[in-house]
């Protein structure tokens, strides 16, 4: 994108009252950003949704002095940008209505990799949704997924840290402009982060920070991702309006059950409940609703000559062996194991090449 379009675009994006769903309308009638400044108010009232409400500021000066400013701090601390119709732009979001005209990135990794998840939850992460963060990302890591989320407490900042611990590409999306970091104690990841992934926003520097902003930056989360993951929440929370978000855009979201009890498990009870996530207790459930293939990102093994089972896995090998295909939950009942650990020991077995996973959450050995 040339300089004066970008002017452009940040010009119209600062424009109160008009929003991102009308300047995609405006832009497509009259093909550039630039083109659409250019335009007299008969001819912009002409549009379906264009009234004079959206224009009652279009042509003041300071929209376009501001655009100047902002240009100015994206060239001197070397911003990358991208505008939803770049060819860099996510794909996914591109589909979003509402999905922002600009995007501001500062780091290594682009959006071009297919599978995305984004995990979100609450702040206030328990010692249980830390654990089972980082062995979803841990079992999901052979298939080296793009990881999403907001770089905020709790659930956001374990599911960043779990995917560079497992050398996982990871998006921060964030509510502010990049010329800022918040929390600030999660400074000390911002290397870690750029050098293996990007912070991505739609703010400005110059936009002031205000906690509405994280409701805001919850669309491209949900926007650009293949699915969400719930893994906690209380029964009101931003990552709840990630769901919703998700499902207005028909994107598959998950949520991992808790006890009934729990403060933090009652926004995810809810969510299966009204059946807006589906449950999951393992990255092997993840993978299975996607209809992930796991074959086609592995060379083939030949297990008799290569492959060493630990003893877990030789005992549901053998089970294997003797009744031919079982369903997930007898396995477990048969091995006398914990569902979610038998899930967890099938994904390994399946990317060893030693079992396949059938319809109806049914494994057989190859």
């Amino acid at each position: 994108m040339k300089e004066d379009e970008l002017h452009a675009f940040l010009t119209l994006q600062r424009i109160p009252n008009l929003g991102d769903t009308s300047i995609k309308r405006l832009i497509g009638r009259f093909e550039t950003a630039q083109q659409v400044l250019d335009q007299k108010k008969e001819s912009l009232l002409k549009l379906d949704g264009i009234g004079a409400f959206k224009l009652k500021a279009f042509f003041e000066k300071e929209h376009r002095l501001a655009a100047e400013e902002e240009l100015k701090f994206i060239q001197e601390h070397n911003i990358d940008y991208c505008s939803y119709k770049d060819q860099n732009y996510p794909e996914r979001l591109k589909h979003c209505i509402d999905g922002p005209i600009l995007l501001f990135k500062r780091g290594s990794k682009d959006f071009s990799q297919q599978r995305m998840i984004s995990i979100v939850g609450t702040r206030k992460v328990t010692n249980h949704g830390v654990d089972f963060i980082k062995q979803l990302v841990e079992d999901l890591a052979p298939l080296n997924p793009l990881v999403v989320s907001g770089f905020a407490y709790g659930v956001d900042i374990t599911a960043h840290r779990a995917a560079l611990d497992q050398g996982l590409d990871t998006i921060a999306v964030l509510a502010h402009g990049l010329n800022q970091i918040y929390p600030k104690v999660h400074a000390r990841y911002v290397k870690a982060v750029e050098a293996q992934g990007a912070f991505i926003t739609d703010f400005w520097s110059s936009d002031a920070f205000d906690r509405t902003n994280f409701l805001r930056r919850n669309r491209i989360i949900a926007g650009m991702s293949e699915a969400t993951v719930v893994i906690e929440s209380a029964e009101k929370g931003g990552s709840l309006v990630t769901a919703d978000i998700a499902n207005s855009y028909n994107r598959d979201v998950f949520a991992v059950p808790g006890r009934p009890g729990d403060a933090q498990s009652l926004g995810c009870n809810n969510l299966i409940k009204t059946q807006k996530a589906q449950l999951i207790t393992s990255a092997a459930d993840l993978i299975y609703l996607l209809n992930w293939q796991i074959e086609e990102e592995l060379k083939p093994v030949q297990k008799q000559l290569f492959v060493e089972l630990n003893a877990e896995e030789k005992v549901i090998s053998n089970f294997l062996s003797d009744v031919g295909k079982e369903q997930l939950d007898l396995i477990a009942l048969h091995c006398k194991m914990p569902t979610f650990r038998v899930a967890s020991i099938l994904l390994n077995m399946e990317l060893k090449g030693v079992v396949r996973p059938l319809p109806g959450k049914q494994f057989e050995l190859t």
